[in-house]
């Protein structure tokens, strides 16, 4: 018996691998407990390994180091490839609004925290209150960052030691969740807000017009008669696909040089904002069952997992004039989006494609269309990703008023690569699709990995801590970090901007980057909308959050 127990010596890969693999089964398993409705997920990870570190389980500094480290980057990285194809959309119409709100939440944090900084130096440090701010913000890369940018201080010979600052991250965490969730509830009483009501005037307010839908069309235009389709766009100015025509009781494939006559009937793909515009300029719309055409046209979604078609454009694919076929749209990402010949078609696209079924065959074969090669990862371009993301990382920049060059270091290098190829890798042949399940685990595993190591390094000292009067100030200094900003903004949103309170706990909860008060707010919320207003703000929130936690650091010592 004592030499089986002997193999699990500290230090051991035996005993490393042991005591990672239980923090993490323990953490995530209490982690799915809900009290009052509400569970803190992954992050519970975290608690399981200050428990075990404060029992006395330990590993080897430079094995933890490396563990935390490489776990962080694949959170991270996973994160970026995610967000990377919307990051720059956002930025459009209201989400421009959305990130500008979240923008000046992030920036009172900051203001809450240099105040407070500045009121009770020198019992508080800086580096102890941005671990209190990403734990009251629930943000564990920033915690990454701020760690990483300790460490840079450190073998530059700033400081002599590097602090524990992921005490005052877990004090402040679970309050973190708990805040954001309180606020919601408080704005909604606040301002009197019936959900019902609510409902009803988003869904007024609602702008579909963008989104593509079929309709059709008796051709009677005298203007435009004998004309070629791509001359009626041209003419009409607005962007819309002919996949079917009817002429004769007989069923065609129309093109762009297809001409137009007196009676035919068509079958057009518009938005909804240009329908109106050009059914007057082309006839009457008719509600004409096109499924007779079914014996001589079929129109079936292909799905592109061909490595060869990622970034090509639909113009350079020329599937009409090679492929005798009409595409109308393009479903990315569970989004509709207008088959314009610009459209450049990345891997995990659904093609909707009208046709003979002889040419879609073609076009099958073509795109690819096999779900099996969509579950394999692109671990290539995950790996290339995170070399570049890591030299990105160690390139050193010099801002004023800052006592030594800032790297974006091993969270956010990265991450901005991440981002960069999630959305403009197509462009260069690189293949960045993964599943929601592939990217979710990797993204899981990477932040389990780095919560463990962690909790185990700060376990030693967390009772202590937490129990001492130095604990019951940082829990107050993260209840201020958590509300005031949070507070603010929501007033400021409901009461200036006329914001629907379904996007205001959104843009809370995606400010936050808080997974347990997004499932809050979609628990009360009858649509879609609080999900989307956090995915708008995440990932422009999700870069800053790790940006200042490093800049807080860096600036104040």
């Amino acid at each position: 018996m004592e030499q089986y127990l002997a193999q699990f010596h500290s230090g051991s890969v035996a005993y490393t691998i042991l005591l990672y693999a239980t923090v993490i089964a323990i953490g995530i398993t209490l982690g799915k407990v809900k009290v009052f409705g509400i569970s803190i997920g992954v992050t519970f990870v975290l608690f399981a390994g200050i428990v075990a570190g404060h029992f006395g389980f330990v590993v080897d500094t430079a094995i933890s180091h490396f563990i935390k480290e490489f776990g962080l980057i694949l959170f991270v990285f996973s994160i970026g490839l995610q967000v990377g194809p919307s990051f720059f959309s956002s930025f459009k119409k209201d989400g421009m609004m959305m990130n500008l709100l979240a923008t000046s939440l992030i920036l009172l944090n900051v203001v809450v925290v240099v105040v407070l900084f500045y009121i009770f130096t020198p019992n508080v440090t800086m580096p102890s209150l941005t671990g209190i701010m990403s734990g009251a913000v629930t943000n564990t890369p920033g915690l990454g960052a701020a760690q990483e940018a300790l460490r840079q201080l450190f073998d530059a010979g700033k400081i002599d030691e590097i602090p524990q600052i992921a005490l005052g991250y877990a004090v402040a965490y679970p309050f973190g969740v708990l805040g954001v969730i309180l606020t919601m509830i408080l704005i909604r009483f606040i301002f009197r807000i019936n959900l019902e009501k609510e409902n009803e005037k988003l869904t007024a307010q609602s702008d579909s017009a963008e989104k593509p839908e079929p309709f059709s069309v008796v051709f009677t235009s005298e203007v435009l008669n004998n004309k070629t389709i791509e001359d009626i766009r041209n003419l009409i100015g607005r962007q819309f696909i002919i996949s079917r025509l009817k002429r004769n009781n007989q069923y065609f494939t129309p093109h762009a040089d297809t001409v137009l006559q007196q009676d035919d009937v068509v079958k057009i793909v518009a938005s909804l904002a240009d329908e109106e515009a050009i059914i007057s300029f082309m006839g009457r719309k008719t509600d004409i069952d096109w499924q007779e055409s079914e014996s001589v046209l079929v129109s079936r979604r292909i799905i592109v997992t061909q490595d060869n078609i990622n970034g090509k454009t639909l113009a350079k694919l020329r599937l009409h004039s090679i492929y005798n076929v009409n595409v109308t749209r393009v479903n990315r990402s569970g989004i509709d989006l207008m088959a314009t010949p610009n459209l450049a078609l990345h891997v995990g696209d659904r093609v909707m494609v009208v046709g003979e079924l002889t040419d879609i065959c073609r076009v099958e074969r073509l795109l690819g269309n096999t779900l099996k090669k969509l579950n394999e990862p692109p671990i290539a371009t995950i790996f290339i990703g995170i070399v570049l993301g890591i030299l990105f990382g160690s390139i050193p920049f010099a801002f004023p008023g800052i006592p030594m060059p800032v790297k974006f270091g091993l969270a956010g290098g990265p991450l901005i690569i991440a981002i960069l190829i999630g959305r403009f890798g197509p462009k260069f042949n690189m293949v960045t699709y993964t599943t929601q399940s592939a990217n979710l685990m990797l993204r899981e595993v990477g932040i389990s990995l780095f919560l463990a190591s962690v909790g185990i390094e700060a376990g030693r000292s967390f009772v202590d801590t937490v129990f001492s009067s130095n604990g019951l100030l940082w829990l107050a200094f993260g209840v201020l970090i958590t509300c005031i900003p949070m507070m603010s903004i929501s007033i400021f949103a409901r009461k200036k901007m006329k914001m629907n309170y379904f996007s205001i706990v959104g843009l809370l909860a995606g400010s936050s980057t808080n997974p347990p008060a997004l499932a809050y707010a979609n628990s009360i919320a009858p649509n879609d909308e609080p999900a989307v207003a956090y995915s708008t703000v995440y990932p422009l929130t999700m870069f800053l959050r790790i940006l200042i936690a490093q800049l807080m650091i860096l600036i104040f010592i």
